[in-house]
């Protein structure tokens, strides 16, 4: 059997006032932190969705970013998740009808139809890699992109020819060579 010394109850009757303040004070679960904290997500949302932005350039997903913010402001006040995801979906969705329209207005005004993807291609220039047979295809250097291209000329272009896309049938190009005298002359 031990002993009770008293300097064991002088211990005991020190951190007692102590244990009491601490008491109340109780560690919080994950699920608890994630809910208390909810506006660092809808920031986490936000920026990735401006980052997705950057990429597309047609300020569609920049409104789910506006909306992200609404959320995050609406969980900082401590609204429940449904709440903040109805808020979400809202403020998207009104921002994909007031607010894109007015910034495709004012943002791309020059820009009526901007070509896309290989619509953006015709009238560029590149280079040959792979000979480009008569009636058969190669392959074509345009800004660090490789293409499968094909020409209407009768004899083949060479590796190392210039050429200028004219067209182009699902992700193949069509080309033809650069006059070399014309392109020499616009210098």
């Amino acid at each position: 059997m031990h002993k009770i010394s008293n300097k064991n109850i002088k211990i005991v009757f020190i951190f007692l006032p102590l244990l009491q303040l601490i008491k109340p004070f109780r560690i919080m679960t994950v699920i608890e932190y994630f809910q208390a904290n909810l506006w660092q997500l809808w920031a986490l949302v936000c920026i990735v969705c401006l980052i997705l932005e950057l990429t597309s350039g047609d300020f569609f997903i920049i409104c789910f970013s506006l909306g992200a913010i609404a959320a995050g402001i609406a969980a900082a006040t401590g609204v429940s998740f449904t709440a903040q995801i109805i808020i979400w979906v809202v403020m998207a969705t009104l921002c994909i009808f007031f607010v894109r329209p007015f910034a495709l207005k004012y943002l791309h005004k020059k820009e009526e139809e901007r070509p896309s993807n290989v619509d953006a291609l015709l009238g560029r220039e590149g280079t040959v890699t792979d000979e480009i047979e008569a009636g058969g295809h190669g392959r074509v250097q345009i800004d660090g992109d490789n293409w499968k291209a094909v020409s209407r000329e009768t004899s083949p272009i060479a590796v190392g020819q210039k050429v200028r896309v004219i067209g182009r049938e699902s992700i193949i190009i069509t080309v033809e060579k650069v006059n070399d005298n014309a392109h020499c002359n616009n210098r």
